[in-house]
């Protein structure tokens, strides 16, 4: 899969967002095979949470920033059935918003690093047809393939809670 990163004025500096970006996807493949057809691009555009607000309420109805959203352009079912050689495919787009990463990353007490890479995954999940929305089976096995690629980098489990006994 070719991902192609865009990086807007507001993202903090010191951190090379695309480096980490093809780091993530390079995880999520060994996590999610699917993704790995040499046919798929996607984008990732790290962007404003204006920016994102105005994605989401133009896509989704919803007036509000969020975190990420994903934005797939094959079904689930196509996206298995490619074959790997022919011309290439748009997997989809993700655009994770700034201001709310950073809040939330603060909020959880974790690096802004940690979790943008843990909000591309799920981006990533969500563009191979994944959907927690669909119930709690499909959001477990969404959670844990998230838990798992962000093993692979070193990144701890975003779901566990240090105060949970």
């Amino acid at each position: 899969m070719d991902l192609d990163c865009s990086v807007e004025a507001g993202w903090p500096g010191g951190t090379d967002w695309e480096a980490l970006a093809i780091r993530v996807a390079e995880a999520t493949v060994r996590i999610a095979p699917e993704l790995a057809n040499p046919r798929l691009s996607a984008s990732l555009l790290f962007t404003s949470d204006a920016e994102i607000r105005g994605l989401n309420r133009t896509w989704r109805e919803k007036d509000k920033p969020t975190n990420v959203l994903s934005f797939p352009m094959i079904g689930r079912a196509d996206l298995l059935a490619l074959a790997p050689e022919g011309p290439p495919e748009m997997l989809g787009d993700i655009a994770l918003a700034s201001e709310t990463c950073a809040r939330e990353a603060a909020e959880k007490g974790v690096s802004l690093d940690a979790h943008a890479a843990h909000l591309i995954v799920h981006g990533l999940l969500h563009l191979a047809g994944h959907d927690h929305e669909l119930g709690e089976e499909e959001a477990g096995a969404m959670e844990e393939a998230e838990i798992k690629a962000l093993a692979l980098m070193g990144i701890e489990n975003p779901y566990e809670r240090p105060d949970a006994t």
